[in-house]
């Protein structure tokens, strides 16, 4: 799960620097100055949040690399290395994409697709998985990867997030318009918004993102079938993704960043269901099953 995890928590840091620039800098009284104007405040939060999405999606790959340590593997060092990078190039044909780059890092069983687009792509495999894993199970595993980058997965999730963005600024907003309003009722509300704006719009903005974040890990989980169905065609068969997945459910797998966490291949389940990239294993093998 670490794909996602990366892209929301990335999302989420990028759009509060956005908002504490735009306090600073009085951008926001462009749609608040002596009323509420929806149609400038829509304007404004479109902006906002479709540009923190796409920052986020275009630091993905960076960040990834960052925050795991991936080593890229430029000239492949062992035989291991030379069959993944292998492995990669073969499904990344198939799927008729270019060749991605290809990385290593340290850590429990996982792997996960990055990138802004088909052509700046990145799949990331782990140590503990090509331990863990047989070579029919691991070829599973990385055609799922290559899966999420054909199915431009990391774009979908970048303008479903922009979208929940957009929500997100405008409700708060609004919310702080009218809970400073009524703080100020009977003073000169010609001077504009006051701290009574800022504190709820800044409450607002942490609660409605929470929030949020359960409807982009829905779509996170619903392109994960997606995902499993494309790796099954690549093999030809859906049983190395069954036996992957089988094998997942019977090792921990290692927990991945926020906004890497969607292109992972397993994630965690539980009470934090909402709030899951994944679905759960047993979920995903019913439905390999189901369709063949």
């Amino acid at each position: 799960m670490k794909r996602v995890f990366l892209l929301i928590a990335t999302n989420l840091a990028i759009m509060l620097v956005l908002g504490i620039v735009s306090t600073l800098t009085g951008a926001h009284r462009f749609f608040s100055g002596t009323g509420l104007d929806l149609g400038k405040l829509l304007f404004f939060a479109l902006i906002m949040g479709f540009g923190g999405s796409f920052i986020s999606l275009w630091m993905s790959k960076t960040i990834a690399k960052w925050s795991t340590g991936a080593q890229v593997i430029e000239s492949p060092a062992n035989s291991t290395e030379f069959w993944l990078v292998d492995t990669v190039r073969r499904f990344s044909e198939k799927a008729g994409l270019p060749m991605p780059e290809v990385a290593i890092y340290e850590g429990e069983p996982n792997a996960f697709a990055t990138g802004a687009t088909r052509n700046s792509s990145m799949v990331a495999v782990s140590t503990g998985l090509l331990q863990s894993m047989t070579r029919s199970e691991a070829e599973a595993v990385i055609a799922h990867e290559v899966a999420h980058i054909a199915n431009g997965d990391m774009v979908t999730l970048t303008l479903i997030q922009g979208v929940v963005n957009t929500f997100v600024i405008f409700l708060a907003r609004v919310v702080g318009w009218f809970v400073d309003s009524a703080m100020r009722r009977g003073s000169d509300e010609s001077a504009g918004p006051g701290i009574g704006y800022t504190i709820t719009v800044v409450i607002c903005d942490i609660v409605f993102g929470i929030l949020a974040s359960i409807i982009v890990m829905y779509f996170s989980r619903v392109r994960e079938f997606r995902a499993d169905a494309g790796a099954a065609q690549l093999l030809g068969t859906p049983q190395p993704m069954v036996a992957a997945l089988q094998r997942l459910g019977g090792i921990e797998a290692g927990a991945l960043p926020q906004n890497v966490a969607t292109a992972g291949i397993a994630g965690r389940a539980g009470w934090m269901a909402l709030f899951s990239s994944h679905p759960p294993i047993e979920e995903r093998i019913a439905a390999l099953q189901n369709a063949r």
